[in-house]
């Protein structure tokens, strides 16, 4: 039973510290893509007022 407990405190904490950097990093890459995606988007639409898009 003292090996179980011993192989579950050594898995727990090994997985600790991945699972807080993986969500870190995939937070990051969100946070880029947000951001992509916003300019794109305010680009899409300074174009269309320059050109003269009718909003209606």
């Amino acid at each position: 039973m003292k090996n179980v407990l011993l192989i579950k405190e050594i898995y727990s904490e090994a997985f600790r510290n991945l699972g807080h950097t993986i969500v870190k990093s995939y937070f990051k890459v969100f946070s880029w893509f947000c951001l992509a995606s916003f300019i794109i988007m305010l680009y899409a639409f300074v174009f269309r007022v320059l050109t003269g898009f009718a909003f209606d």
